[in-house]
């Protein structure tokens, strides 16, 4: 299964957290799972904090961000019967506010799980609910406004 990334195409494939065709990036890659979006990452010791051990805020904010503006554009495509990467102009979603919530320290060295869930999607802006978890303990929440490129 390709991931929400692997659809973007080369004009917005150059994201430093999420574009595949970025080769300094993270290269995040989430997918939909039937009304929720997930992705995976494992950070090591670059992404370490102020507190050893575990990961800087900025990172935290970079994968829900890109996991965000990803699911965005999944659940835009879904609500108009379009498969991504079809014919069609390609739908794609920037951040115009993120708020977060960091609940505990965020393990370096472990894998996070990073979900999103649709609150609403009317017109261009769409809302999304993040959760960042790391050994089935949510670390972080979040919530997005993201608002649809005019094509």
């Amino acid at each position: 299964m390709k991931a929400i990334q692997d659809h973007y195409p080369p004009t917005f494939a150059h994201c430093y957290g999420c574009g595949p065709a970025n080769p300094f990036g993270l290269h995040l890659k989430s997918y939909l799972r039937e009304d929720q979006t997930e992705a995976r990452f494992t950070p090591d010791q670059r992404y370490s904090g102020g507190v050893p051990d575990n990961v800087y805020g900025g990172m935290i904010a970079s994968l829900l961000d890109c996991h965000g503006t990803a699911s965005a554009a999944a659940f835009a495509y879904r609500a108009r019967g379009r498969e991504m990467g079809d014919s069609g102009p390609p739908i794609r979603f920037v951040t115009a506010s993120l708020h977060i919530n960091f609940r505990k320290p965020t393990p370096l060295g472990e894998e996070l799980h990073i979900t999103g869930t649709l609150k609403s999607l009317d017109g261009r802006k769409a809302s999304i609910l993040l959760s960042l978890s790391a050994r089935g303990e949510e670390c972080a929440q979040g919530e997005m406004l993201a608002v649809e490129l005019k094509s």
